[in-house]
C-alpha cells in the first residue's frame, strides 16, 4: 500500500521536472540564438585576440557561455530521461525501475554540474533577468530530480509475470 503512494508523487515530480527543463531548454536557445547573432565577428585578414573565448557571450559574466551549454546539455537529457519515467509509472515495477532510475540519475548529475556554472554565475554577477530565471531553475530542478530519484525508487517490488 505504501508503495502505491508514491506512484503520484513521482507522477508530479515527472510534470514538475519536465515543465522546468521546457523553460530550461526555451531560455538556453534565447542565449544560444543572441550569442550567434550578437557574438565576437572577426573580418577576414585579422587575428583572434590574445584572450579570444570559443564559447563567447555578449551577455553575462564569463561563466554564462558554460552555463548556458551545459544547461542545455541538462535539459536535453533531463527530457530524454522522462520517456524512461514515463515508461515506469505505467509499470511501476522492479523491472522498469533501473532504466528510470539510471537516466534520472545521469540527468540529475549534468543538472549539479549546470548549477555549479550558475552559482559561479550568480557569484561573478552582471547577468540579466533571463539567466537569473534560468539559475533559479537550475537550482531548483537539482533538488527536484533528487525527489524524483528517491521516488520512483519507492517502487514496488513485484515483478512482471
Amino acid at each position: 500500500m505504501a508503495v502505491e503512494q508514491m506512484k503520484p508523487v513521482a507522477g508530479l515530480l515527472l510534470v514538475l521536472n519536465f515543465c522546468m527543463y521546457a523553460i530550461i531548454l526555451g531560455i538556453g536557445g534565447w542565449g544560444v540564438n543572441r550569442a550567434i547573432n550578437h557574438g565576437f565577428i572577426i573580418s577576414p585578414g585579422l587575428s583572434l585576440p590574445a584572450h579570444f573565448s570559443p564559447i563567447y557571450f555578449p551577455m553575462g559574466n564569463a561563466a554564462t557561455g558554460f552555463f548556458i551549454l551545459f544547461s542545455l546539455i541538462a535539459g536535453v537529457v533531463g527530457i530524454a530521461s522522462l520517456i524512461s519515467g514515463l515508461n515506469h509509472l505505467r509499470f511501476w515495477d522492479a523491472d522498469s525501475l533501473p532504466a528510470a532510475a539510471s537516466s534520472a540519475t545521469i540527468a540529475w548529475s549534468l543538472t549539479l554540474l549546470a548549477m555549479g556554472f550558475a552559482s559561479k554565475e550568480i557569484e561573478l554577477s552582471n547577468s540579466n533577468a533571463r539567466l537569473k530565471t534560468m539559475e533559479a531553475f537550475i537550482i531548483i530542478l537539482s533538488a527536484t530530480q533528487l525527489f524524483y530519484i528517491a521516488a520512483i525508487h519507492g517502487a514496488s517490488t513485484r515483478r512482471r509475470g
